[in-house]
């Protein structure tokens, strides 16, 4: 998974827009599709190395060669290290949830970042909250409880791990927006990806399987589709606000649900559902609030 660089160009198109960014999250459940099924052969250290050695191999190159112009050199080092950390830990979180939860249940609580950024707004750059958005936070961590059952449900390591998922590309996001002020977009993709390829290296050391010719196919397939999934999701944000495309981001509980029941006979309970439809409710209001905080 990797996360949205600020927003920018005109926005005006809200129906491609919305159309791109649910095109990227069909992308990206094929891709969480994709890595339920080599968790099953393989470690998630070693899925999230081939993620990020996707990334690096086409992304990297197109990136540079259309922006040779733009300077590598930064000033704020540390709050890309941040971000790095933040959206690959996000990552692995996110790839060991989908190999044990179902598929939608992976999905719902990695994209529950929404939630996590204002409270980390808040804490961090000491923006206010409005009371809309404190009701969508109170509201989605009912939904995020309805999910994961606390008791007898998904309150494990598993759903644990998946909204740490959350909470991290919270703070990816929030880092992002704290240094898009002076940083390029080509500067903020070139040091996570950099970054997220050299750290997804070291557990290879002790952690590395051979993938047989089948799945590594399957590997590569999954690092094209993550790359025009954000592709697709970057050039939607700039057509339109986020309030107005975000919501289309949710669709990918939708299609990971279906891509669950199709591959694996995954089903979901009543509680999850009503869990699913407040946290994506409270993501959405969440959402369109944080965009009318940024408008001048």
């Amino acid at each position: 998974m990797e996360l949205l660089p600020a927003q920018t160009g005109r926005r005006n198109r809200p129906v491609a827009g919305g159309l791109l960014v649910l095109t990227s999250a069909l992308l990206f459940s094929g891709v969480g599709a994709i890595v339920k099924a080599a968790s099953v052969e393989l470690p998630a250290e070693v899925v999230v190395f081939f993620r990020n050695a996707t990334a690096i191999t086409f992304l990297l190159p197109w990136l540079l060669i259309r922006h040779r112009n733009i300077s590598l050199k930064t000033g704020c080092l540390h709050l890309h290290l941040l971000r790095a950390a933040a959206g690959l830990g996000a990552m692995y979180c996110f790839f060991i949830a989908v190999g044990r939860l179902r598929l939608a249940d992976a999905m719902l609580l990695c994209y529950t970042l929404p939630i996590f950024i204002p409270i980390i707004e808040w804490f961090w750059l000491k923006e206010p909250v409005r009371r809309r958005t404190k009701i969508a936070v109170i509201v989605g961590f009912i939904g995020i409880a309805l999910v994961l059952k606390p008791g007898f449900g998904l309150f494990q390591t598993a759903g644990l791990v998946g909204l740490a998922s959350g909470l991290l590309a919270a703070l990816a996001m929030v880092g992002i927006r704290r240094m898009s002020a002076t940083e390029p977009v080509v500067r903020v993709v070139f040091y996570f990806t950099s970054f997220g390829t050299l750290v997804s290296a070291v557990p290879l050391a002790w952690t590395w399987k051979s993938p047989s010719a089948t799945l590594l196919a399957a590997l590569g397939l999954m690092g094209v589709l993550a790359i025009t999934a954000q592709m697709c999701l970057t050039r939607g944000y700039t057509l339109a606000p986020a309030g107005q495309v975000g919501p289309f981001n949710y669709g990918n509980v939708v299609f990971a649900a279906l891509l669950g029941w199709f591959f694996w006979g995954e089903t979901l309970d009543d509680l999850t559902l009503a869990g699913a439809a407040l946290t994506c409710a409270a993501g959405i209001i969440a959402t369109y609030h944080s965009e009318q905080n940024i408008k001048p």
